[in-house]
C-alpha cells in the first residue's frame, strides 16, 4: 500500500481550534483591557476612582482566565507534541512562563497588595508572553513560511 495523505499522522482539528480560540481569548483579552479599555475609561473622562475599580476588577479575572487558557494550550501541546515539548519547544517554554507569572501574580497580590508596580509589570509580562506565544507556529506545525 502506498502512502498517501490519508496515512499521514494529522494533529487532531478540534485541539488545534481550541488553541487559537484560547489564545485570542487570553492574549487579547490582556491586551485589550490594558491598551484600549483602560485608556479609553481615562479619554472620555470617567472618574479615576471608578477607572481604578474597573481594573482592580477585571485585571485578575483576566490573569486567571489566562492562566486557565494557557493549562488548556498546555494540554493540547503535550498531547500534539508530547512530554519534552514543555521544555524543549519556545511554545512550552512560553505556556510555563505565563503559568508561573500568573501564580507570581496571585501570591504577590494576597501577600504584598500595595506592590502595584510588581503587579503592572507582572501583568504586562503576561501580555508580552502572549504575543511571542501567538508569533509561534500550532502545534504539530514546523515553522513554515
Amino acid at each position: 500500500m502506498s502512502k498517501s495523505a490519508i496515512f499521514k499522522r494529522q494533529p487532531l482539528r478540534a485541539g488545534l481550534i481550541s488553541w487559537q480560540l484560547a489564545q485570542t481569548f487570553w492574549v487579547g483579552g490582556l491586551w485589550l483591557l490594558y491598551f484600549v479599555m483602560l485608556p479609553a475609561l481615562e479619554e472620555i473622562g470617567l472618574a479615576p476612582l471608578l477607572i481604578h475599580t474597573v481594573d482592580a476588577t477585571l485585571t485578575p479575572l483576566l490573569v486567571g482566565f489566562a492562566a486557565f487558557c494557557a493549562l488548556l494550550q498546555m494540554l493540547v501541546l503535550l498531547q500534539v507534541e508530547g512530554g519534552r515539548s514543555l521544555w524543549r519547544d519556545m511554545r512550552g517554554q512560553l505556556l510555563l512562563s505565563v503559568l508561573g507569572m500568573a501564580l507570581a501574580y496571585f501570591a504577590v497580590r494576597e501577600w504584598q497588595p500595595d506592590a502595584v508596580r510588581w503587579l503592572r509589570f507582572n501583568y504586562q509580562v503576561l501580555a508580552l508572553c502572549g504575543l511571542l506565544l501567538v508569533l509561534q507556529p500550532l502545534p504539530g506545525q514546523r515553522g513554515e513560511g
